[in-house]
């Protein structure tokens, strides 16, 4: 059978880095109160002059040039975001054209940080199915364009960044030796939607709005929500979560992801974390999280890779994979 694997990873972050110690000048909060809620310690910020088009596609670039290939070779674009340049046309279509990619589908996927899951699961369906042969599928965010900074509780939590995955067709057996994309759980929950939002939009308020978080109630629904998510993950793929190599969850929370893990019985030393530096990232924290779980030697080609995210919507998703 044929599979969609994993051939290129690469990741951006923009150059401005913004500490705990900058955001307490601004808002009423300190380094020690943003680490032990949050684990955060820095996050980085998108330039006036970058928009999320631009960080999707430094990411593109290196996701490419870890796969071997160019922009000439892409026949699909996805990209998850919640912050797209403009209402439209999708973040994937300026993308394309900042690539230099041919006439090709282009598309954007909106699930928030569950974003790059959801994509993952809508490019299999074409990779998979013979209908494309060099997809990028791409999380990128500019979330702190988002916030409302006298809001202590959310203005903390979020970065900027990007990360793309190369998705190429890869002949299989059906079996869980297979590489590739080979297990998905996706969920939505929308009487959930009050509980992470943001208040405004262009059918509503005619204005972007701020991200707006009942954040004891998504810490409560993440836990439970994201574990049956990829215990139904691993199921589909045939494994047990105890034989993951890695796991390499949405960067929300120190707490969420150790919480997760312990619910799971995955060791600390088997979770990919970056939220310490990269904050929450939104749909572009998982593709970052792989990549440096790549670059630094710890997840290595025939590893069998668990990730999953929960983001507004409620919406929360897992895939499992072998890279």
């Amino acid at each position: 059978m044929i599979r969609s694997a994993v051939t290129g990873v690469g990741g951006y972050l923009p150059e401005n880095v913004v500490t705990n110690d900058d955001l307490a000048k601004i808002v009423d909060t300190s380094d020690e109160w943003i680490q032990e809620r949050t684990g955060i310690k820095r996050r980085h910020k998108a330039g006036d002059d970058q928009a999320t088009s631009d960080l999707a596609v430094e990411a593109a670039k290196k996701a490419l040039a870890a796969a071997g290939r160019t922009p000439a070779d892409v026949d699909l674009i996805v990209v998850a975001t919640t912050t797209p340049d403009l209402t439209f046309p999708a973040c994937a279509a300026i993308v394309q054209r900042k690539l230099g990619v041919g006439v090709c589908p282009a598309f954007d996927v909106q699930a928030v940080c569950s974003g790059f899951v959801y994509a993952l699961s809508v490019a299999d369906g074409f990779v998979a199915r013979g209908h494309a042969k060099c997809a990028l599928v791409i999380g990128a965010e500019e979330m702190t364009k988002l916030l409302d900074y006298t809001d202590r509780g959310t203005c903390v939590l979020f970065g900027d960044g990007a990360g793309c995955f190369v998705l190429e067709p890869a002949q299989g057996q059906g079996t869980t030796d297979d590489t590739g994309l080979l297990g998905f759980a996706l969920r939505c929950d929308g009487t959930k939607t009050d509980l992470l939002y943001v208040d405004g939009g262009p059918a509503t308020t005619g204005t972007v709005g701020h991200l707006r978080m009942v954040g004891n109630q998504v810490f409560k629904n993440a836990v439970v929500n994201i574990a049956e998510a990829i215990e139904a993950a691993a199921a589909a793929a045939g494994i047990e979560v105890a034989d993951v190599d890695w796991f390499v969850p949405h960067q929300a929370n120190q707490r969420i992801l150790l919480g997760v893990a312990n619910r799971l019985g995955i060791p600390e030393e088997k979770v990919i974390t970056t939220v310490h530096e990269h904050a929450n990232t939104s749909a572009a924290s998982i593709p970052l999280a792989m990549a440096v779980g790549i670059e630094d030697g710890r997840i290595k080609k025939g590893d069998l890779v668990l990730v999953e995210a929960m983001g507004g919507g409620l919406t929360w998703g897992a895939c499992t994979l072998r890279f």
